[in-house]
């Protein structure tokens, strides 16, 4: 407790969900449906009432803000030369779909298959496919892989660009082909991403899932409440300490903790709560409750590398966004007919393939820009561009998230270990090689390409895999830090149905359960986890 914090009366319900992220929109959405139960959302950020939460462009301003990110930052990590990375997470309901690139993605089947294979049953793709459906509202409407009327929309891009369109063809060119729906299943090809966005506004968890149903009498939604740690009785698990208006609160569970705090906080808080690594937990001064050594390890994330490639006789985000007078018109076209620059999320273009004959389905995925920055946060470069950012999918490097101290205002440790992991070397030199392939193809070359970045003085295996660690940066999609695994895996946090193994009355729902990364962008993949998540609890209950 702080200095001066008085504790309030505990207040208790059915179930807690702890994080209005994107899983925790879906559950507090589910759970209070039947009217049966009393459920309460903790989220440590405010509500999004912020203009830059709804207006897609507005990840330019969110990110990096903290109004609306938690503004975490890596270790310095060896694999990228010693560089520390920012790690983006949403600080809003909403989470991270109220900050991200609003690209709508589910990964391979055969992601899905691996988790079934890993004796996880019900995670296989024909098992997922149905939640993936039940939530959606594609624009193309209900089908055998698309779902319609459900809360999270699903549409396309209301802008195109000469440079975007010059590169499909440049890949068809390379061999990868056209596709127009990433979401069967099979991801392979090229093409512009689906979105959530609804008429040309950001769609995010809470304005579909959470936002329509808070008039639900037996939910409450707390904003801006830390959630300091997990209170037990014995091994279960009867609720949690948050840091609310100032004051220590408890908040009491009868049925089930959830947590949805996401894969960078929920190893922390389990931690700080005496769920973790025995010797780990009584070094930082927490009595152990119960010894599970998986907790924070296992940590995933995609690694972009961002080449970037100088143009001419096309039309890029960088000169027009020079001029005041396109400016103004950009505004003036997304106030009057919600289309243009302002709808872009941050990548428009995709594309999956693999790196090399070895790999039976694609290992990466491109994200296409018609413009270019030294990072994020930066200004655009004032000459004409287009950058080329390719991630390997399945990385074999391991990291880790641990709770620095018993602070819960102070950051957890992350270390990603990027690129530590000779395969993720060799296939970081083999995209890039790849990449130069695709812009060297008559498509692109009509506008004189230059590469920028990393520099096609750069050629030798070694001097590339160098340049990854260089212009390596993450995509934000951190996952595995509290992962599903079978009896036989001592790493692992949580069962097949999501409960913390160990402990009572206490699941995770949220990206860190993914036992290994899905193919492509995480953020509905882990509403999918919630789905899957709410219909288990509501089933045992």
């Amino acid at each position: 407790m702080l200095p001066g914090e008085n504790v309030l009366s505990s207040e208790t319900y059915d179930y807690v969900i702890l994080g209005a992220g994107s899983a925790g929109c879906v559950l507090a959405n589910r759970l209070s449906e039947n009217g049966r139960y009393s459920v309460a959302v903790v989220e440590g950020g405010g509500k999004d009432s912020w203009i830059w939460f709804h207006i897609p462009v507005g990840y330019l301003f969110a990110i990096g803000n903290p109004r609306a990110d938690w503004m975490f930052r890596t270790e310095d990590e060896a694999g990228l030369n010693g560089r520390s990375l920012a790690y983006p997470r949403g600080k809003v309901i909403g989470g991270c779909s109220a900050i991200n690139a609003m690209v709508y993605m589910r990964g391979q089947a055969a992601d899905y298959d691996g988790w079934r294979q890993m004796g996880l049953p019900g995670w296989g793709w024909d098992d997922v496919l149905p939640a993936f459906k039940k939530q959606e509202d594609h624009f193309l409407g209900a089908s055998e892989l698309h779902g319609a009327g459900g809360e999270w929309k699903v549409n396309e891009p209301r802008t195109s660009w000469e440079i975007l369109d010059a590169f499909i063809d440049a890949s068809e060119d390379a061999g990868i082909p056209r596709t127009s729906d990433f979401n069967s299943g099979n991801n392979e090809g090229c093409g512009y991403f689906q979105v959530n966005q609804q008429n040309g506004r950001r769609w995010s968890a809470a304005r579909g899932f959470l936002k329509p149903v808070l008039g639900r009498a037996n939910l409450t939604l707390f904003t801006e409440g830390l959630v300091d740690r997990l209170v037990f009785e014995g091994k279960r698990a009867t609720g949690a300490v948050i840091r609310h208006n100032g004051r220590q609160r408890q908040i009491k569970a009868t049925r089930s903790v959830i947590m949805s705090t996401g894969a960078v906080a929920t190893p922390a808080i389990l931690e700080r709560s005496g769920v973790g690594d025995g010797e780990r937990l009584k070094a930082m001064g927490v009595e152990p409750v119960h010894h599970l050594p998986g907790v924070g390890e296992n940590l995933q994330d995609h690694l972009q590398m961002r080449l970037i490639f100088k143009v001419s006789g096309v039309k890029t985000m960088n000169t027009e966004y020079q001029s005041i007078a396109k400016r103004v018109g950009m505004g003036l076209n997304y106030v009057l007919f919600r289309r243009g620059a302002l709808t872009m999320a941050p990548s428009q273009l995709g594309a999956f393939t693999q790196s090399s004959s070895e790999f039976e389905t694609p290992n990466l995925q491109y994200h296409i820009q018609p413009l270019s920055l030294d990072k994020f946060g930066d200004p655009l470069h004032t000459f004409d561009a287009f950058t080329v950012s390719v991630c390997n999918l399945r990385p074999s490097s391991r990291g880790s998230i641990h709770a620095r101290s018993t602070d819960p205002e102070e950051a957890p440790v992350i270390a990603p270990n990027y690129l530590s992991a000779p395969e993720d070397r060799r296939v970081a030199v083999d995209a890039i090689r790849l990449s130069r392939r695709i812009v060297a193809t008559p498509a692109l070359q009509k506008f004189a390409p230059e590469e920028y970045l990393p520099g096609a003085q750069i050629e030798s295996d070694d001097d590339l895999a160098k340049a990854a660690g260089d212009i390596g940066t993450t995509i934000f999609h951190p996952v595995g830090t509290a992962k599903m695994g079978a009896d036989s895996d001592p790493m692992a946090v949580t069962d097949e149905t999501l409960r913390v193994r160990g402990v009572e009355g206490l699941r995770v729902v949220d990206a860190s359960v993914m036992p290994n990364i899905t193919s492509g962008n995480t953020n509905s993949p882990t509403m999918m986890i919630a789905e899957k998540a709410s219909a288990m609890i509501l089933a045992e209950s």
